[in-house]
């Protein structure tokens, strides 16, 4: 039986957390290898992908929590990737794509790479294109380091620029409570408070933390929570002084850990369950210190189709 043709379809993406980022040397070209081991959250953006009359073009709309300064043009990652896989398959690019997010913008949780991610599989979808897991993922690291990432999900080991994925023995739930700020941080002025603060230091090559990899293997929020990781906490903690009170208050209410996500600005604390989630929310909350608080738990899977009409 043939497949009625698709107009518009609905993709549903996870943001992510950094469990570990290790960064090395600025290298000749400006950018530094890392080693980072992500896991996706129960936080979404939810993109649609929808064909519009012929000669229409390109247009996106940005809708939900987190609006303030998306771009809506060829600077958005969604609208890259839009053109990437529309040149890539000899398709028009006559879509409107409508982006609802409860992602954060610029912080540090991947959203504008899970939007990208969300996109390609929506237009793999809508023309019934039948790529490979492999092949998505050659289209998303041209477009940024964490996007073959956003597309798989769950608890993954990236190498390289971070593009470089590898899926992590992962067992267990975790639970985690996310301050967010109202303002984001540009990671190339994180990138470089880094390189600053580590001027005349010898920076290592980075390795993936044994530690961290057992405690997830063993389900051990305990050890993971003494485990995390971040080289960029105190380039964004230097940027963003506050971020230093956050983390304060979430070690005081018992955390098991605490990390700033990637670039940061959003703080993630691991709790053992969640009533613990609940409590350390309230009390972020009524510290007066954070934007906004919100409660998630991962692994989850990555970018996937929920609907097609």
């Amino acid at each position: 039986m043939a497949h009625p043709v698709a107009n518009s379809v609905v993709v549903r993406v996870p943001g992510k957390i950094n469990l570990q980022l290790s960064v090395g040397p600025k290298e000749a070209d400006g950018f530094h290898g890392v080693v980072t081991v992500f896991q996706s959250i129960s936080l979404y953006d939810d993109v649609t992908v929808t064909k519009v009359e012929i000669g229409a073009g390109l247009s996106l709309n940005i809708s939900g929590d987190h609006v303030h300064s998306v771009p809506t043009d060829e600077t958005n990652l969604a609208w890259r990737a839009a053109i990437l896989m529309c040149q890539k398959h000899d398709l028009s690019a006559d879509l409107r794509i409508d982006i609802n997010k409860s992602i954060p913008v610029a912080g540090g949780m991947a959203g504008g790479s899970a939007d990208a991610a969300a996109t390609i599989l929506a237009i793999d979808a809508l023309f019934s294109l039948g790529q490979t897991r492999e092949e998505l993922h050659h289209v998303g690291a041209q477009l940024g380091s964490d996007v073959p990432f956003m597309l798989s999900g769950g608890t993954a080991v990236g190498r390289g620029r971070g593009d470089q994925v590898t899926a992590a023995l992962s067992r267990g739930t975790y639970h985690w409570v996310l301050a967010l700020s109202t303002l984001g941080l540009s990671t190339p002025a994180v990138y470089a408070e880094c390189d600053r603060l580590r001027e005349g230091m010898k920076v290592a090559t980075p390795q993936v933390s044994d530690h961290l990899l057992q405690a997830l293997l063993a389900a051990d929020p305990q050890a993971l929570g003494k485990s995390l990781v971040n080289d960029l906490q105190a380039a964004a903690c230097s940027l963003r002084p506050a971020l230093r009170l956050i983390l304060d208050v979430g070690s005081e209410y018992g955390a098991l850990g605490s990390i700033v996500s990637g670039s940061g600005p959003t703080v993630a604390f691991l709790v053992t369950d969640e009533d613990q989630a609940l409590d350390l929310a309230v009390a972020l909350t009524s510290s007066g210190v954070v934007g906004s608080v919100t409660r998630v738990s991962g692994p989850v899977p990555g970018a996937r189709v929920t609907e097609v009409h």
